[in-house]
């Protein structure tokens, strides 16, 4: 199985019981046209709807109902033949009951009041003198305010303001040369729409494989349905000007450190715009107001994949107790492997069955986008039987002659270059000899990647040697090395090293 294009799942209204269809009031009827909608994943939506217009000879003013509430007018474009944009405005000031009663300042409304005993009603005439945080009226000689006490009164508005919209709008002073019907298409950017990608996979640890579903969660909070609209996705974060406004300037933690394994692959595939990829849904959707919508993008079995086990330990280290060992599970998006696509951002959900056969769940961990032909290792969570126990077992100060013994260790960086840092010679050395206890009471035996972090502690210096180490390891940067331990079944492993450092 491989990639499928969009399939939209079926939503199904629920009407309370109280409610029959028949009853139920028919929603307005949408005034937008062929409704075309581009999602990206930071927020943001691009809009394209052609509308048919019928424009009079000369300037008119022209209604565009059934626009984002959240409409960023600047973005605003009105293409078409025979006519020059004059004006535009975007009436936003929605019909609301608050909303009426601050237009009605200084106007007057009716108030009708029931008596609860008998069902009498009363009007009156009153002239609303303010609507801040409450109602004050004037009726008659007496000021009153109007409150929220749960009594039988209602208000009547002679009229409906004029600048107040059923529905969000967009105005437009137009100058066509000629009469007659046409296309027009509105185009705008609007926030308050999204998506993201989610994965479902079952892990079969002994069959080697896992099933991988993917779910792309669509989320409209526009104040405006899209009706009956082509939608297209694209995964990646177009820039967008002062996206980060709100920024303090205090200090961002790095992220959690992503398990060894990860490596970006280089397939190309699926379809692209520009430098992002792109997810159409087949066939047109409504993508109502309020409203989260989910759609299948992925749907593949029998992926190669293991598990494995990572532990990383800090500089000078050293716990009282074992610790568990993080559960990493690793396969790749490799056509090779079944997959063949690139990955949106997302969540990736980690399922297994149990004894029973039911699925379980066992952890998440997140993903970057992720081109096809990549490897991932996924960090689900601590595992129970695995442990690492780090001991640091020596700290001493060793003499200048038996630092100089020893050659310095050299670290090569990506690009191939291998430097070498000019320093004061430092004044004191330091030999440091950690034992790392790793057991495993599985049945089965394990490789656990025993990490030794924090050895670029003067970055400057870069001059780290390791003088002896029980299992070869690997110095996967000036900061990082790394040993793979194997570990029996039932059994135990002890990885010793020393390392000389100048601090």
């Amino acid at each position: 199985m491989r990639l499928i294009r969009l399939a939209l799942l079926a939503g199904l209204a629920v009407l309370p019981a109280s409610a029959p269809a028949q009853n139920a009031a028919p929603s307005p009827r949408s005034a937008q046209g062929d409704v075309s909608v581009t999602i990206y994943n930071n927020n943001l939506a691009l809009v394209q709807d052609v509308r048919q217009v019928s424009l009079p000879n000369g300037r008119s003013r022209q209604e565009f109902p059934d626009v984002s509430a959240m409409i960023r007018a600047e973005t605003v474009t009105l293409s078409g033949e025979g006519f020059g944009v004059v004006e535009q405005n975007f009436d936003y000031d929605l019909l609301t009951p608050a909303a009426l009663m601050e237009k009605a300042v200084g106007q007057t409304i009716t108030l009708v009041r029931t008596n609860p005993a008998t069902g009498a009603e009363t009007r009156e005439r009153a002239l609303v003198m303010a609507a801040n945080g409450g109602v004050v009226l004037k009726i008659g000689e007496r000021i009153e305010v109007l409150r929220d006490d749960g009594l039988p009164v209602r208000v009547i508005f002679d009229a409906i303001p004029p600048n107040l919209r059923a529905r969000p709008t967009l105005s437009v002073t137009m100058d066509a040369k000629t009469t007659g019907p046409r296309p027009l298409t509105l185009s705008y950017l609007t926030p308050g729409m999204g998506w993201k990608a989610d994965y479902v996979t079952l892990f079969d640890e002994k069959a080697g494989k896992i099933d991988v579903q993917g779910w792309v969660t669509l989320t409209n909070n526009t104040g405006t349905t899209f009706t009956g609209a082509n939608v297209l996705m694209v995964a990646g974060s177009v820039g967008q000007v002062n996206q980060y406004e709100g920024y303090n300037g205090g200090y961002a933690p790095p992220p959690p450190s992503r398990p060894r394994g990860n490596r970006p692959g280089t397939e190309s595939g699926g379809q692209q715009l520009g430098d992002f990829h792109v997810y159409p849904i087949a066939g047109r959707t409504t993508i109502a107001n309020a409203q989260t919508k989910q759609v299948s993008f992925l749907d593949v079995s029998g992926v190669p994949a293991r598990k494995g086990y990572e532990y990383s330990n800090s500089w000078m280290g050293n716990q009282s107790q074992p610790v568990s060992a993080s559960s990493i599970l690793k396969f790749s998006n490799a056509r090779s492997g079944g997959v063949g696509a690139a990955l949106p951002a997302g969540t990736v959900r980690v399922y297994m069955r149990d004894s029973k056969g039911q699925a379980q769940f066992i952890g998440e961990s997140g993903i970057g986008h992720t081109p096809g032909g990549s490897n991932l290792a996924l960090r689900t969570g601590e595992a129970f039987d695995v442990k690492v126990q780090p001991v640091m077992e020596m700290r001493e100060q060793i003499t200048l002659d038996e630092w100089e013994k020893y050659a310095r260790y050299k670290i090569t960086y990506p690009d191939g270059s291998v430097k070498e840092v000019s320093a004061e010679r430092p004044k004191t050395y330091w030999r440091t000899q950690m034992r790392y206890i790793v057991t495993n009471a599985r049945d089965v035996p394990v490789t656990v990647d025993v990490a030794q972090g924090g050895l670029n502690q003067w970055w400057w210096w870069r001059d780290l040697r390791v003088v002896d180490e029980s299992i070869p390891g690997t110095q996967e940067s000036a900061d990082r090395r790394t040993w793979e331990v194997p570990v029996p079944a039932n059994g135990k492993t002890e990885l010793t090293v020393t390392f000389l450092t100048p601090w």
